[in-house]
């Protein structure tokens, strides 16, 4: 019987449609000048970069000697260098923290509210898998839907980052729930669905682009009955 369901964060719930925007505005109050679409494609070549560096399934932002300011400071130091400086102003990184610690700087996907809200009136448990830093909680009760989840597990406060296993086992046990009781679902299917699947849980790829199982959290419970009404199904007889 499915009794939770748990959702990655970024690019599940909510997104930065706004990233290179506030980066090119950041940066350049900084006295360094860049376009919106450039900064936004170097934002995510730096975050590959530094994500192939990082040790496999340990939290990055957790286990930097700065903590997660540090991490972050690092990030945007990184990115000025792809830009030809030797550094990035530490106070831009300040600022750039402080930015997308607000709600204002993200937005909810329009499925989101409606979503959760069914699976509420249905009596299915929900909680957060992210890999994240300390400001996701707020962040999520900056955009109202915090109150939808039981638990917010972020990968700074469990030190593991999908798809480790610890870090799904950590939310199932505050969840007091066997991995067969609950599914996840993510728009990776590296971190999300195979991270999920490895420790027992079913799981949901969403691509809202129409690559996954759903493109939108609207066709969640009908993919998730129809996992439960296979999972229920005897094997076949050899």
């Amino acid at each position: 019987m499915l009794r939770a369901i748990t959702f990655d964060a970024t690019g599940t719930l909510f997104h930065c449609p706004r990233l290179g925007e506030i980066y090119s505005e950041v940066l350049g109050r900084h006295g360094l000048e860049v376009e919106p679409e450039r900064v936004c494609r170097l934002v995510a070549d730096v975050w590959t970069e530094l994500d192939c560096a990082a040790d496999l399934g340990r939290d990055r932002f957790s286990t930097h000697p700065g903590g997660p300011r540090g991490w972050w400071t690092r990030f945007v130091n990184r990115l000025c260098e792809h830009l030809g400086h030797d550094e990035g102003s530490r106070f831009a990184a300040a600022e750039l923290y402080d930015r997308f610690s607000r709600a204002e700087s993200w937005q909810l996907y329009p499925d989101v509210v409606g979503a959760l809200n069914e699976l509420a009136a249905d009596g299915v448990g929900m909680a957060v898998i992210s890999n994240w830093d300390p400001r996701l909680p707020s962040l999520l009760e900056g955009l109202g839907i915090a109150d939808h989840f039981s638990h917010i597990v972020y990968s700074a406060e469990v030190g593991f980052e999908k798809p480790h296993p610890g870090i799904f086992e950590s939310a199932l046990a505050r969840l007091a729930l066997e991995p067969e009781e609950a599914l996840h679902v993510g728009d990776s299917r590296r971190l999300d669905v195979e991270g999920a699947q490895a420790i027992g849980m079913r799981a949901v790829h969403l691509d809202r682009a129409g690559g996954g199982e759903i493109d939108s959290l609207n066709q969640l419970q009908g993919a998730a009955k129809k996992l439960w009404y296979l999972a229920s199904q005897p094997a076949p007889r050899r």
